[in-house]
């Protein structure tokens, strides 16, 4: 499937704050603990407990959390496919979709209990 301008607004405009506790509750229903995403979501986007939590306070897009990460050097290891996007064929222009898709690629193997080493491309 081919990413949209209008797609890509969609997700952009979401709020970050609403949809982090569905990860978490995906997440625990798998024996998996906030911890475990938090450290996930560190590792890709360079923000550690207090900004992570400020970034929610403050209700962000995922647009604007996005724009203040600092994507780690090895997110383009982060292969497969979401939701039907395969995330390595999602156009660079798109960056705010394809950096949600790697999130969620991540979240989807914590979820599915492999193993932190792994996910973390280490």
């Amino acid at each position: 499937m081919k990413v949209t301008a209008e797609k890509n607004e969609k997700v952009a405009n979401m709020i970050f704050a609403s949809i982090y506790p569905l990860y978490l509750n995906r997440l625990e229903k798998n024996g998996r603990t906030k911890e475990e995403l938090n450290q996930v979501i560190e590792w890709l986007t360079g923000f550690d407990q207090e900004a992570l939590q400020a970034l929610i306070d403050e209700k962000a897009t995922f647009g604007t959390f996005f724009q203040k990460a600092t994507i780690n050097p090895n997110a383009h290891l982060i292969k497969g496919v979401v939701c039907g996007y395969r995330i390595e064929e999602i156009e660079d222009e798109f960056d705010t979709y394809k950096q949600c898709r790697r999130m969620e690629k991540l979240i989807d193997e914590l979820a599915k209990g492999r193993k932190m080493e792994k996910i973390l491309r280490e």
